[in-house]
């Protein structure tokens, strides 16, 4: 499962995400959260500038167009509680995008690819995948 920060750093230049598609495995296919999609479209509307509007607009598009967008549903809604009820019992706050984009892998099995070094990996349970 792909994170925005993947997708963030694909927009600035500092990962090729057509090599990454290109390199995906049919046994594992690549996919995005609905809470990514959301935040990458945010960033759309959030873009200081016309023509970065529309750099970021073309390179959303494209991969809401490319990957499968899995939804937030039930079964990730229970993960979500329980270990956000851990870490909140060990004091650990996560943002609760991020927790939902983690339980959502978790609950279709799957591992989250992001750059981010400090939210994910402190989620029992998760597998992370820094890129």
């Amino acid at each position: 499962m792909i994170d925005s920060s993947v997708v963030i750093a694909a927009e600035r230049g500092l990962l090729d995400f057509d090599l990454i598609l290109s390199a995906r495995r049919a046994a594992e296919p690549l996919v995005l959260s609905a809470v990514t999609a959301s935040e990458l479209l945010y960033g759309v509307h959030r873009a200081r500038t016309t023509a970065q509007r529309h750099h970021r607009e073309a390179l959303v598009e494209k991969v809401l167009g490319t990957l499968t967008v899995v939804a937030f549903d039930l079964m990730a809604a229970r993960i979500h509680a329980q270990i956000g009820a851990l870490l909140s019992a060990r004091g650990i706050n996560i943002g609760e995008r991020d927790l939902m984009i983690a339980a959502t892998a978790m609950s279709l099995g799957y591992r989250v690819a992001t750059r981010d070094k400090s939210s994910f990996p402190r989620i029992s349970g998760l597998v992370v995948e820094i890129w």
